[in-house]
């Protein structure tokens, strides 16, 4: 008896610190994320400098108490430059996922629920729009007026809409055709109690992976857009923009390239680990 208890009671501990070992990176991503976003949200709280002010005599010095990051080829502060392009990539990247988000979720569960005709052309529509390459996609859109956040956002969502639409698709057939749901429709629930109560806690923590994976993604696509000239344009402050522009100078400034390269990689790490921390069933 006393042997079982010690067994049970090894059994539990090693299972808690295996959940507790694996919240690591969680909270690592999650430290990462809050200190990017502070720096986009309170940063020009302590600089007097804004993002797009020049000063030809002032330019491409080295860091300084006056200049933290020092300043680019045309004198602007990098600190703040830096501040404003995370703001713009965080914010077209939340836009465009929530979008596509809307979008694909929408259409995945109307095609699981109607099915039939309404499916088939659905899946259709999807299939065409992966027939294009994404970036191209959004190149394609982007180059109607370049430069136009909403363009842009549109973009990259529609580029990112069939993930959702799939996964949803194939998780509310599932549910839908479960015996949970079929009871409830006997028993004369409308839809919208089924979705509630069946649907989204089955479809919550798979959207929020994709959804974590897909502001990553959509980061790198608005940097790329930028980096090659399609995206916003200068003197608009945005991580690929600034990498485009500072390009030219790496040898002589280094520093210049470090820190918006830097923001770009723990922008992705932290939301590569934030995705674990969902359980997708």
């Amino acid at each position: 008896m006393s042997a079982s208890i010690n067994t049970s009671t090894a059994v539990y501990l090693v299972a808690n610190t295996t959940r507790k070992t694996h919240k690591i990176p969680v909270y690592i991503g999650i430290l990462i994320l809050l200190f990017l976003v502070c720096i986009a949200a309170f940063a020009p709280l302590f600089n007097r400098f804004d993002a797009i002010s020049q000063n030809l005599d002032r330019v491409r010095e080295a860091p300084s108490l006056e200049h933290w990051l020092g300043t680019d080829h045309l004198g602007r502060d990098q600190w703040a430059r830096l501040a404003a392009a995370l703001r713009v990539s965080l914010g077209s990247a939340l836009i465009a996922v929530l979008v596509a988000a809307c979008i694909g979720c929408g259409l995945g569960v109307l095609a699981a629920w109607r099915g039939g005709g309404a499916e088939r052309a659905i899946s259709a529509f999807a299939d065409a729009t992966m027939a294009l390459p994404g970036l191209l996609l959004v190149l394609l859109v982007a180059s109607l007026s370049p430069g136009a956040y909403a363009l842009l956002y549109l973009g990259v969502a529609l580029s990112m809409w069939v993930e959702y639409f799939r996964v949803v698709r194939a998780m509310s057939h599932r549910v839908l055709s479960g015996s949970p749901v079929e009871a409830a429709r006997l028993l004369g629930f409308g839809p919208l109690y089924i979705v509630r109560r069946y649907l989204l806690p089955e479809l919550l923590p798979v959207i929020g992976t994709l959804m974590c994976f897909g502001v990553s993604a959509a980061v790198l696509a608005v940097a790329a857009l930028g980096f090659v000239g399609v995206g916003l344009q200068p003197p608009a402050a945005e991580l690929g923009v600034m990498l485009i522009e500072l390009m030219p100078y790496y040898e002589e400034a280094p520093w210049l390239l470090a820190a918006p390269s830097a923001c770009l990689l723990l922008l992705l790490i932290a939301l590569v680990l934030l995705a674990g921390e969902k359980d997708p069933r």
